[in-house]
């Protein structure tokens, strides 16, 4: 477990960038301490305000706020109760356990981690000493925690060393030095098998990166500009050429791993369709807000690929648990921007089954008889919305008449 502690002075700030990540379906609360009714009857002022009773006892204090980060292994299993009782007792460990807080669990690394927004204001206006915490407690909490817990050691597996992939925000830190974590991270640990790939990643953490005009120099000396993406997508502040990051993630460097990388991520193909499949198996119609939600909450994103006009021409799936990319007509024809597109709606409806589906469910499930299917049947996204064609009649057979005394048989 790697913890990471921020002092800032502006709570509003923390809490905005957390709960933003709520709305987008990339985070969700695990724990609230010291607020008196449940977090999920707050809004965003009723929280804010809980923190702000605090800090305005202490007007001098202008680094009033803190933003802390726990981050465990990709091998680490933890379920929602095991990360409250690790933040809980995380923060008793450095002393900030009456201190209200929230913990959110976030989805939008390839590693379990939880951000912690608090303040430093107690209720008698005094300001928490933060002086060395990170080495006088921090460190030793995470140590007898690690132990306790028996979660990966970051010593151990080398994590402090580590690139850290977080998404880049800018003037956070140095754009050169986020820069340089997020692709060096990401080209090591995730599996894409071509630009477009690499590009879809990067992306979920607020990277941009542009190869230039076919036509121009750098497109045919294989370089690449990086930068970082604001709110809306667009680059801000000063572009560095891959050529100033480690080893130069230079489109030669990533050639190199498309092959290799296409053998690596086939183990993970299944995996992935589960975990769309269960999603887009509630719906028979869905809001694009509504899939890309629930599908970070299988920590999968979706990204849309759109053309000069702005029209949606292909899909790619980004598999944040097992470090994977696919396209969606790689992983097959369900899975392609025309079937998934098409379930597009203004409006969520959950899916309706037959009686004919449930007969088939009952043979499959409680029969054992889905082994017996063909394995080239198509996946459970085909067919999703297509529009039946009712222009001519569909004729199956003649009814037959009933034979005196017989009984009408009945359907299942």
């Amino acid at each position: 477990m790697v913890a990471r502690i921020s002092s800032g002075k502006s709570i509003r700030g923390v809490l905005v960038y957390n709960e933003d990540k709520v709305e987008k379906g990339e985070a969700k609360v695990v724990l609230a301490s010291g607020f008196a009714t449940e977090i999920d009857r707050l809004n965003f002022h009723q929280k804010l305000f809980r923190f702000e009773q605090l800090t305005m006892l202490n007007s001098r204090s202008k680094v009033n706020a803190m933003h802390i980060s726990l981050n465990f292994h990709a091998d680490d299993k933890l379920d929602a109760g095991r990360m409250q009782e690790i933040a809980s007792e995380y923060m008793e460990k450095i002393g900030m356990g009456e201190q209200p807080f929230i913990v959110y669990e976030h989805f939008d690394s390839a590693h379990p981690h939880l951000h912690i927004a608090t303040v430093l204001i107690e209720r008698d206006g005094k300001r928490i000493n933060t002086e060395g915490i990170g080495r006088k407690l921090s460190e030793p909490a995470r140590k007898e925690l690690e132990i306790k817990y028996g979660l990966v050691k970051a010593e151990g597996r080398k994590l402090l060393n580590e690139p850290y992939l977080r998404v880049a925000e800018y003037g956070a830190l140095p754009t050169k030095k986020q820069l340089n974590n997020i692709t060096k991270a990401v080209m090591r640990d995730y599996a894409y098998t071509s630009f477009a790939e690499y590009r879809a990643v990067l992306a979920q953490f607020n990277v941009l990166v542009d190869r230039g005009f076919e036509d121009s120099v750098m497109f045919e000396k294989k370089g690449l500009v990086y930068s970082v993406a604001d709110s809306s997508g667009n680059p801000v502040g000063v572009p560095f050429k891959a050529s100033a990051f480690y080893r130069g993630a230079t489109m030669r460097e990533l050639e190199k791993r498309f092959e290799k990388n296409a053998e690596l991520r086939l183990a993970h193909k299944q995996s992935l369709k589960e975990r769309i499949d269960s999603v887009v198996n509630r719906y028979s119609a869905v809001r694009k807000e509504t899939l890309v939600k629930e599908l970070a909450r299988e920590q999968v994103a979706l990204v849309l690929r759109r053309n000069e006009a702005g029209l949606i021409y292909g899909l790619t799936f980004v598999d944040h648990k097992h470090r994977t990319v696919f396209n969606g007509s790689d992983l097959g024809k369900g899975y392609s921007a025309k079937v998934v597109t098409g379930m597009f709606s203004a409006r969520d409806e959950p899916k309706v089954y037959s009686r004919k589906e449930v007969q088939s469910n009952y043979l499959d499930k409680d029969l054992g008889l889905g082994e017996r299917r063909g394995k080239e049947e198509e996946s459970l996204l085909d067919g999703l919305l297509e529009k039946a064609e009712y222009d001519d009649p569909t004729v199956i057979g003649k009814k037959r008449k009933r034979r005196p005394g017989e009984e009408q048989s009945q359907n299942f």
